[in-house]
């Protein structure tokens, strides 16, 4: 089982991805905004972030800078994002080792990714 956090400012996609997550056995917190996630990420072990990008506070771009400059580059990391320039964010998000998945998600197909990253041969 792994810990994953869950940075959404739409309670609706975190419960989502909640129930998703825990039926796969997953643990998992949830964040409403970068902020509190970078608390979160400063006092638990987590083996994944997923993370919207637009959100208050810190959006998905300075959440990931400050995930890298805090825990390294070896922490898994998957950004959501409904923008329509998502080349633009995956070019931005390339330096941090972040891939860029688009809302709406098939959720068992977005699991599955999940669990493919949190494999060994993955990380």
């Amino acid at each position: 089982m792994a810990r994953i956090l869950v940075v959404d400012d739409d309670p609706h996609i975190g419960r989502v991805l909640l129930m998703w997550l825990n039926r796969h056995g997953h643990d998992v917190i949830c964040a409403l905004n970068g902020r509190r996630a970078l608390e979160v990420v400063e006092r638990q072990a987590i083996d994944l972030i997923i993370s919207d990008m637009n959100m208050p506070e810190l959006d998905g771009l300075e959440f990931a800078r400050a995930v890298r400059e805090k825990c390294g580059p070896h922490l898994p990391m998957i950004i959501l994002s409904a923008r329509c320039d998502q080349e633009e964010l995956v070019r931005q998000l390339a330096s941090y080792g972040v891939p860029v998945y688009p809302k709406p998600f098939l959720p068992s197909q977005f699991v599955a990714e999940i669990n493919r990253l949190l494999t060994p041969a993955a990380i």
